[in-house]
């Protein structure tokens, strides 16, 4: 296409788009010490997910986007399946499933809290986030 003589290049326009689930709280029992294991405590995830749609926006249709509910569900199912020693690894394993399940995911930065610890110190909480690009 010409425009005043010159080439003008046709641009596909692309939506991206972050879906954000806060603070997705869960009983699980990861961690290095036994006692981690054997008293359990509450984890909380974050998880940033950043979506190319698979159709337009404009159709309003589920089946082009992330579905949210489901998405907890898969995070649920992670956190609260087989212990981890790392909650590196929990990070690792939620930001890898999500991007397998939903293939609109292009990144998905997953943060896992872990409020007690065992640290000699006092702290709000431990955390660790894993940046997941595909």
């Amino acid at each position: 296409m010409r425009a005043h003589g010159r080439l003008k290049k046709e641009r596909k326009m692309t939506t991206i788009y972050t879906i954000t689930l806060k603070n997705c709280a869960f009983f699980a029992r990861h961690g290095l010490h036994d006692a981690e294991e054997f008293l359990g405590q509450r984890f909380f995830v974050d998880a940033e997910l950043e979506v190319s749609p698979s159709q337009p926006l404009s159709d309003d249709q589920i089946e082009s986007t992330v579905d949210y509910g489901v998405a907890f569900e898969a995070i649920e199912a992670i956190v609260t399946g087989r212990r981890r020693f790392l909650i590196e690894a929990l990070a690792q394993e939620i930001a890898v499933a999500l991007c397998a399940r939903f293939p609109q995911i292009r990144r998905a930065k997953i943060s896992v809290r872990k409020p007690n610890a065992p640290v000699a110190g006092v702290l709000d909480y431990v955390q660790v986030t894993v940046d997941h690009v595909v």
